[in-house]
């Protein structure tokens, strides 16, 4: 249990201490801020994550503007305390590229597919009569699982042929209509790996 007053913000002449922010689930490094005394205390009363920024020289809540906000899970320690590791629940995207975090390691297969998700909510919150995704949720769960299971067929037709260019398209559909089921019923991609993780266990 983390003790608040066990932490050395008095170690450094500004008072801040490094803060590594971690996914709870998949255990990616998320991004590195400060905190003092102060950005702690919210942290801990709001469960949001809130560093004190040294750019804008004020407490800064992740999210305050893009609603991206980091749900505290957890908070830790180092050995010579003066360095957290907090453990989240980001919503939406980390960093300000749009990237899932401050490393850039979107080009790996499964963190695109974390990226793709996040745009998938961002557009289920826009206009059903501007937006794709949101238009399809909108119609309901009957239909959204409907369209999977079309797109569904249409691979298997494809998988039939020998067409690479058409097989891959129809995968990439299938791939991007069950993110949409996925969100239209309530669920997260990390909780279906963590069921494929469950399996590789046994």
């Amino acid at each position: 249990m983390l003790a608040i007053q066990d932490i050395q913000f008095h170690k450094y002449a500004d008072g801040l201490v490094p803060a590594i922010i971690q996914d709870e689930q998949t255990l990616k490094v998320l991004m590195l801020g400060f905190m003092n005394q102060e950005a702690m205390d919210k942290t801990t009363e709001t469960g949001k994550v809130t560093f004190y920024s040294r750019s804008k020289q004020r407490l800064w809540t992740k999210g305050e503007e893009s609603g991206n906000f980091l749900l505290v899970k957890d908070i830790s320690l180092d050995c010579d305390n003066d360095t957290l590791l907090i453990k989240v629940q980001p919503i939406g995207p980390v960093c300000h590229t749009g990237a899932d975090t401050c490393w850039n390691e979107v080009n790996e297969p499964s963190n695109f597919l974390e990226t793709l998700e996040n745009t998938i909510q961002k557009r289920s919150e826009a206009d059903p009569k501007e937006s794709y995704t949101a238009s399809l949720l909108a119609k309901g769960i009957n239909k959204v699982a409907q369209k999977v299971g079309e797109e569904a067929v249409e691979l298997v037709i494809e998988a039939k042929d020998n067409n690479k260019t058409l097989f891959l398209e129809e995968a990439a559909d299938l791939l991007f209509h069950y993110l949409i089921l996925l969100k239209a019923k309530g669920y997260k991609l990390h909780e279906v790996l963590a069921v494929l993780k469950g399996r590789h266990k046994k």
